[in-house]
């Protein structure tokens, strides 16, 4: 099961990303229902701490530490450089993704996992699935 922090907030709730928003409610109990019903469930996004992280330690008590977390710490400028070839930096450009940018936002659970600008799209996929099989 894929929950997408943009859907939910921009398609579901067309909401702002900001603190108080009931993005991380509804992304918390969508989780949950689908506990009982799905083997893995990923919730994917640019998921800021200072908005998200209260949900995220809660998901980790009620998946009893079955979770692992995923950050990518890179640059600004490797994010853009990956964000231009996006059809997406058509609709939105480097002055805004500075706007949002947070650097170093990790949650540090236990298995977060910190990909760095050295592993390739393939890698990351890889180490994911890993992961996923070891759980």
């Amino acid at each position: 099961m894929r929950i997408s922090q943009d859907e939910i907030r921009l398609g579901i709730l067309n909401v702002k990303d900001r603190v108080d928003n009931p993005t991380a409610g509804l992304i918390q109990q969508i989780a949950e229902f689908g506990k009982e019903k799905f083997e893995i469930i990923v919730i994917e996004g640019i998921l800021g701490s200072h908005i998200y992280k209260e949900m995220f330690i809660s998901l980790y008590e009620t998946f009893q530490g079955e979770v692992h977390t995923y950050y990518y710490d890179i640059s600004f400028e490797e994010t853009l450089t990956r964000h231009n070839q996006r059809d997406l930096s058509k609709v939105f450009g480097a002055e805004r993704m500075k706007s949002w940018w947070l650097e170093k936002d990790m949650l540090g659970f236990p298995n977060e996992t910190i990909f760095t600008a050295k592993q390739t799209q393939d890698d990351v996929v890889e180490m994911i699935i890993k992961d996923i099989n070891l759980t």
